[in-house]
C-alpha cells in the first residue's frame, strides 16, 4: 500500500508501503462447537453437530484503517485437512465491504465440516464488481478505478492461502472439542494504491490464528427462527452482509446460530426500546423470519453468544426505511452531514457513498445505543456517530439526501483518538488533542455550533471530555489515548464528549510498522533465537501506533519474544506465508532466506514497547520478503 496516500503527515519520506501487516485486517474468525444439543439447562451453543461432522461458525472483521470502502466478493473459504482433503465452508458467494467492520466481528456461517486435523485455509476472492475506495488528502472519498496484480496484470479473481505450522497448531476438529481459528486477509499489507489513487496493486496477505479468545464485539444478523422464554434465548437464521432473507425461504444456507440474552440486552423492536424479558417476550410475538440484529459477546467455558443489543422488525436496516451510518461532520439547524455513510435502501440493497445530507425535525425520534431513554434531536451533534432511518429525496450518487422527520436517529458509541492535554482527577475532565473521529481526520469536522457561544465551540486540539467517575491518574501529557462514548448536545459544549471508557497506551497492544525501500538485505543486525534488531537504514516509514496514535522509531530497536515465547510468527515470501510458533525457528527461517539471496520489504509486530531501551516484547511478529 502507498502510506504517502494514506498518511499525508508521511507524504514526503515515504514512497510506498512494503507488504507487512498492519492495524487494518479481514478476519475470518472460524469458531468450531461442541458437537451437542442445545439443552434446557444450559444454552452453551452457537449451534449444533452430529455423527462425523462438527458445527463451525464463521465470521469476518478488520480493525482500523485507511480504506474508506473495500467492496470485494468472496466466492470461496476452504478448509484443506491432513490428507489433502479440501472443505468448502461457504455456501454461497457472500459481498462483503471489509472496511465497515472496525469494531466487532459480523457472523458469516454456521457450517458443518468433517471432524479431523486441517492444515490450511484458502479464501478466494472475486475482484470484478467490486468498489475500492480511500481517503483523499483532504478526508474525500477518492474510488480507485484500476485493479491490478503484482505483475500490473487486471484482477478478476485472486486466491490467498496460509498454511499452519507443525502437529501442536493444526486446526482439529472433533466431536466434543471446541476450537477455534482466525483468517486474517490484512489490506493494508496486501494493497498498494497508486501516488495518484488510481489504481490499486493487490498481493494477498493471509495470516491465521488458532485458539483466539481476544475480546471483540460480534454480530448477527438474519431471520427470527424461534424463542425459548424459559431459557433467556433465541435462534437466528443467518442471513449474513447484504444477503437478504425471503419470507419464503425456509433454507438455513447459512446455518441457524443460538442468542442468549440476559437482564442486561437492550431490544430495539419496530422502534421501541425494551430491556431483559420484557424484550424477549415482544419478540416472541413476531413472525418467523423476522429480520433480527443482534450485537454481543462470544463467551467460553461453555462457548455461547451472549447479546448485548437486539434489533428486530423495522428497526432493521433494509426494513420498511431507508438507513444511512456515518459520523456527523457539520450541522446547520436541523440538517445534518453525515460521512462515511452506508446507505441500506428499504427492502434490500446497499449503497456506499461518502456524504450523505440528513434532515431531522422535532418528530425524529432519537435514541441512543445500550440505552432505552427518549432523547431530542438536539442530542445529536458534530463527530457524534449516527444510525439513521428515514426517507431518500434524492437518489443522485453525487448528493443523496435523507429525509428523517418521521423517522429516527440512534447515536452511537463514537471512537475518539489522539494525545493527553492536560487531566483533573478531582473534576474527573480530561484534554484531548485529537487525531481522529471514528478514524477520520479531525480536519473534516466542523464544529461551528457546538458550544453555548462560538467562543465555546469544540476545538480539536483541546477537546474537553467529561470522564465521570474514571480515575485518570495514570494519564499522562502527550500519551497517546483512545476514548469511547458521545458527544455531548448540540450547542451545549463545554464539556465536547462524554466518555464510557478509556483505553491509554499501557492498556493496549503496540503495534510497529517497519518499511524498507528498496528492499533490503540488511533489515536485521544478527538475527538470533531470543531477539531481532532492527536496523532502520533506508526506511521511510518506521512508527509503533498505540491507541491509534503515532510515534516515530529511532536508533535501533529490539524485537524480543514473550518469556514463555508461545507467539506466531509469520513470514511472507512469492505470495506464500509460512507460520512459526517458536521465535527461535522464526528467525533461524528469516537466516536461511536471507542467505539465499531473499530481501526484506517490510515488518509489523505488536507487543508492549519500552521507550527507554527502545523495545518491544512480543507474540506476533510478520516479516515480508521477496
Amino acid at each position: 500500500m502507498n502510506w504517502s496516500t494514506l498518511y499525508p503527515e508521511l507524504k514526503r519520506s515515504c514512497a510506498r508501503l512494503a507488504a507487512g501487516i498492519s492495524a487494518l485486517t479481514l478476519a475470518a474468525s472460524v469458531a468450531v462447537l461442541p458437537a451437542c444439543q442445545q439443552n434446557s439447562k444450559t444454552a452453551s451453543n452457537l449451534g449444533s453437530s452430529s455423527g462425523s461432522d462438527s458445527n463451525l461458525a464463521i465470521g469476518l472483521t478488520d480493525a482500523k484503517g485507511d480504506f474508506i470502502s473495500y467492496t470485494v466478493d468472496v466466492k470461496s473459504l476452504t478448509l484443506t485437512k491432513a490428507n489433502g482433503a479440501i472443505v468448502e465452508t461457504l455456501p454461497v458467494t457472500t459481498k462483503v465491504d471489509f472496511a465497515q467492520y472496525t469494531d466487532l466481528t459480523e457472523f458469516l456461517t454456521a457450517a458443518t465440516v468433517p471432524n479431523g486435523a486441517y492444515t490450511s485455509a484458502t479464501m478466494i476472492l472475486d475482484y470484478s464488481q467490486a468498489n475500492i475506495q480511500v481517503e483523499g488528502d483532504n478526508g474525500e472519498a477518492v474510488k480507485v478505478g484500476k485493479i491490478v496484480d503484482a505483475q500490473g496484470k487486471d484482477i478478476s479473481t485472486l486466491e490467498v492461502n496460509v498454511k499452519f505450522e507443525g502437529d501442536k497448531h493444526k486446526l482439529v476438529i472433533a466431536p466434543g472439542r471446541p476450537a477455534s481459528l482466525t483468517l486474517d486477509f490484512d489490506l493494508k499489507a496486501s494493497n498498494t494504491v497508486s501516488a495518484d489513487q488510481s489504481s490499486v496493486t493487490v498481493e494477498p496477505y493471509l495470516l491465521a490464528e488458532i485458539e483466539s479468545h481476544k475480546p471483540k464485539l460480534h454480530r448477527l444478523r438474519g431471520g427470527l427462527k424461534s424463542v425459548d422464554i424459559a431459557n433467556s434465548s433465541f435462534d437466528l437464521i443467518l442471513r449474513p452482509f447484504a444477503h437478504e432473507l425471503k419470507d419464503k425461504d425456509k433454507h438455513e444456507h447459512f446455518g441457524a446460530l443460538n442468542v442468549i440474552t440476559d437482564a442486561n440486552t437492550v431490544f430495539d423492536i419496530d422502534g421501541v426500546t425494551y430491556d431483559g424479558s420484557s424484550g424477549l417476550k415482544t419478540l416472541n410475538t413476531m413472525a418467523t423470519f423476522t429480520a433480527v440484529v443482534a450485537i454481543g459477546d462470544l463467551k467460553f467455558n461453555p462457548r455461547r453468544f451472549v447479546a448485548r443489543e437486539v434489533y428486530a422488525g423495522s428497526s432493521v436496516p433494509g426494513g420498511i426505511l431507508d438507513v444511512v451510518t456515518g459520523n456527523v461532520i457539520e450541522r446547520a439547524g436541523n440538517i445534518l452531514t453525515v460521512k462515511g455513510a452506508t446507505l441500506v435502501r428499504k427492502g434490500g440493497g446497499m449503497i456506499f457513498n461518502d456524504t450523505v445530507t440528513v434532515t431531522v425535525a422535532d418528530t425524529t425520534k432519537v435514541h441512543r445505543q445500550l440505552s432505552k431513554d427518549i432523547f431530542n434531536i438536539g442530542a445529536i451533534s458534530v463527530g457524534q456517530r449516527v444510525t439513521v432511518h428515514g426517507t431518500l429525496t434524492d437518489e443522485n450518487p453525487g448528493s443523496l439526501k435523507l429525509d428523517a422527520a418521521n423517522g429516527s436517529v440512534r447515536l452511537l458509541l463514537t471512537t475518539l483518538r489522539g494525545t493527553v492535554v492536560s487531566t483533573n482527577n478531582v473534576t474527573h475532565s480530561l484534554v484531548m488533542n485529537l487525531q481522529t473521529i471514528d478514524g477520520r481526520q479531525v480536519s473534516l469536522f466542523k464544529f461551528l455550533g457546538t458550544g453555548i457561544d462560538s467562543s465555546n465551540d469544540a476545538d480539536p486540539a483541546y477537546y474537553e471530555i467529561n470522564a465521570g467517575s474514571m480515575d485518570l491518574s495514570g494519564l499522562s501529557v502527550g500519551a497517546p489515548l483512545a476514548v469511547r462514548g458521545f458527544v455531548t448536545p448540540f450547542g451545549s459544549a463545554p464539556n465536547d464528549f462524554v466518555a464510557q471508557t478509556l483505553v491509554d497506551a499501557e492498556d493496549v497492544p503496540t503495534t510497529m510498522f517497519v518499511d524498507w525501500t528498496p528492499a533490503t538485505a540488511t533489515a536485521f543486525s544478527s538475527p538470533s533465537a531470543t531477539s531481532l534488531t532492527l536496523n532502520l537504514a533506508g526506511s521511510p516509514l518506521h512508527e509503533v501506533q498505540r491507541a491509534g496514535v503515532k510515534t516515530e522509531l529511532s536508533g535501533a530497536p529490539v524485537i524480543q519474544p514473550s518469556n514463555d515465547d508461545d507467539g506466531m510468527y509469520f513470514i511472507k515470501q512469492n505470495a506464500v506465508t509460512q507460520m512459526y510458533t517458536s521465535f527461535a525457528n522464526f528467525t533461524a527461517g528469516l537466516q536461511t532466506r536471507l542467505s539465499a539471496n531473499a530481501k526484506v520489504e517490510g515488518l509489523v509486530a505488536t507487543g508492549k514497547y519500552d521507550d527507554i531501551t527502545l523495545t518491544l516484547t512480543t507474540r506476533f511478529v510478520a516479516v515480508s520478503m521477496k
